[in-house]
C-alpha cells in the first residue's frame, strides 16, 4: 500500500480562516499555516493534494499556497454539514486510493527528523492498513478530541489494533468502554488529528455522520490500527492557539536560543515591579 494522496480539511466556519494566518517555522522562514500544513504532508511522500474549502476560499488558499499551488486541488464543500461530510466532499479525489488525512486547524511538531505525517505514513505503508496517530490524553480533555479503546499489538510498545471509537466521550464512557491495557490511570488514546484512512471509509461517512462513527464501522469491517507518539499537535482555533503553536514552533527550531532569551527577559520584566515592593 502506497500512500500519494492526502486530503487537508478547512472548510469549517470557525476554520476558514485559519490556515491564512502567518507563523515562523521552525527553519527561521515566514509561512503561512496552510503550507506549513502542505510541507507536512509532502515530507510523508504525497504526491497530490485536496483541501477541502468553503467555496470562494479557492483563490485566497491558493495565493498563500505559493510554489505549492499547482499540487493543489480545491474541493468545495457547498454547506456546513460537519467534519465528516467535508471528508467525503473529497470522495471524487480520493476513488479507490488509500489517503493521508490532515485538519487544517492544527500543527504538528515532531521530536525527531521524521515528521509526524511521514511516520504514520511509513506505519500505514508497512501493515497495509488504516492508522490513526494518537496521544495518551488526561481524561479533564476528552470533551475536546475523539477516542479509541484496543489492545496493544503483540511485540509492539507504541501499535494498538483499534475495535472501539467514541467522538467525546464523557469520563464514564471512556472508563467502560475505551479502557487500554498498559495506559496509565485517567489516561486514553485521544486521536492527533492526523489520519492514513482506506477509501472504504468514505462508504460510511454521510451528511451529519461525524468521521468517528465511520472509523467505528471501519474498526468493525477490516484491520484498523492506532499509533501512538509523543509528537505534539497545537490546535490553533482555540484561544492563544496560535501563539501558543508559535512558540511552539520556535523552541523547536533554528531560533531557539533566542527566543529563549527573550522569553526569559520577558518574565524577568514582569517581576521587576513585585521585587521592587
Amino acid at each position: 500500500m502506497k500512500i500519494h494522496k492526502a486530503v487537508i480539511t478547512a472548510a469549517g466556519p470557525s476554520q476558514r480562516s485559519l490556515p491564512l494566518q502567518t507563523l515562523v517555522d521552525r527553519d527561521g522562514v515566514e509561512k503561512p499555516v496552510l503550507r506549513i500544513i502542505v510541507e507536512e504532508a509532502l515530507r510523508a511522500g504525497v504526491e497530490e493534494i485536496a483541501i477541502v474549502v468553503s467555496p470562494g476560499d479557492e483563490i485566497p488558499y491558493a495565493r498563500v499556497a505559493g510554489d505549492h499551488a499547482g499540487r493543489l486541488r480545491f474541493v468545495p464543500q457547498p454547506e456546513p454539514l460537519g467534519y465528516g461530510h467535508a471528508v467525503l466532499c473529497a470522495r471524487d479525489f480520493v476513488r479507490q486510493d488509500p489517503f493521508l488525512h490532515l485538519v487544517g486547524d492544527h500543527l504538528y511538531i515532531s521530536r525527531t527528523d521524521k515528521g509526524c505525517a511521514q511516520q504514520l505514513v511509513e506505519v500505514a505503508e508497512a501493515q497495509a492498513c488504516a492508522v490513526s496517530a494518537v496521544q495518551a490524553t488526561r481524561e479533564n480533555l476528552l470533551p475536546r478530541f475523539g477516542a479509541v479503546g484496543g489492545q496493544r499489538v503483540a511485540g509492539s510498545q507504541d501499535l494498538y489494533r483499534v475495535d472501539t471509537v467514541i467522538e467525546k466521550p464523557t469520563p464514564t464512557e471512556a472508563e467502560q468502554r475505551l479502557v487500554v491495557p498498559g495506559l496509565r490511570a485517567g489516561h486514553y488514546l485521544c486521536f492527533f488529528g492526523m489520519h492514513v484512512l482506506t477509501p472504504a471509509v468514505m462508504d460510511f461517512l454521510a451528511p451529519r455522520v461525524s468521521l468517528s462513527a465511520a472509523l467505528a464501522e471501519l474498526a468493525r469491517r477490516e484491520q484498523y490500527l492506532a499509533l501512538e507518539r509523543a509528537n505534539r499537535r497545537y490546535d490553533i482555533g482555540v484561544r492563544y492557539g496560535l501563539l501558543t503553536a508559535q512558540l511552539a514552533l520556535a523552541l523547536s527550531g533554528r531560533d531557539r536560543d533566542e527566543v529563549l532569551s527573550q522569553l526569559v527577559e520577558l518574565l524577568a520584566m514582569r517581576e521587576m515591579p513585585a521585587a521592587g515592593r
